[in-house]
């Protein structure tokens, strides 16, 4: 099955990482640049947090900030869930579903690994269904059932 390892290999290096104590005008224009949703915030080789244009409409734009003073630090997201390197992406799937995020932080051993994010998820899906999901129990049930002639 394929892992959070797998995905992270299969990614380019990231080009949309941004300092915590960047205005959010500027996190704004490089979105804009690199024509993602989202950028990693870095201070040096440390993990901040993710800020995404979600983060603008609900932190900065409803609350009546200027992107034009405020920093990247003060708006961004920093309680994302975490997975390991050995996850699979399965459990990824699960983790956004279940936590509603749309990223994930991939550490290994307290050292930032990448982002996952829900297209990764759909992109791995699509290409390698059958090495994403474990068949097995589905594989199970069904054999249980043809003996009865009905698979519910």
């Amino acid at each position: 099955m394929r892992t959070v390892d797998d995905l992270i290999a299969s990614k380019p290096r990231p080009e949309n990482i941004i300092r915590p104590d960047a205005l959010v005008i500027d996190a704004l224009h490089l979105l804009e640049q690199v024509n993602l949703s989202y950028l990693i915030v870095m201070d040096g080789d440390a993990y901040k947090g993710v800020f995404s244009e979600k983060d603008y409409s609900r932190n900065v734009v409803l609350k009546g900030r200027s992107s034009k003073e405020a920093h990247v630090q003060e708006v961004m997201t920093t309680d994302l869930p975490v997975v390991g390197p050995e996850e699979t992406v399965e459990h990824c799937m699960i983790l956004m579903i279940r936590s509603k995020a749309r990223y994930l932080v991939a550490i290994d051993e307290k050292k930032f690994m990448g982002i996952v994010t829900i297209h990764d998820i759909l992109r791995e899906v699509l290409a390698n269904r059958e090495e994403v999901f474990d068949d097995t129990l589905a594989e199970e049930l069904i054999k249980t059932a043809e003996g009865r002639g009905r698979i519910y």
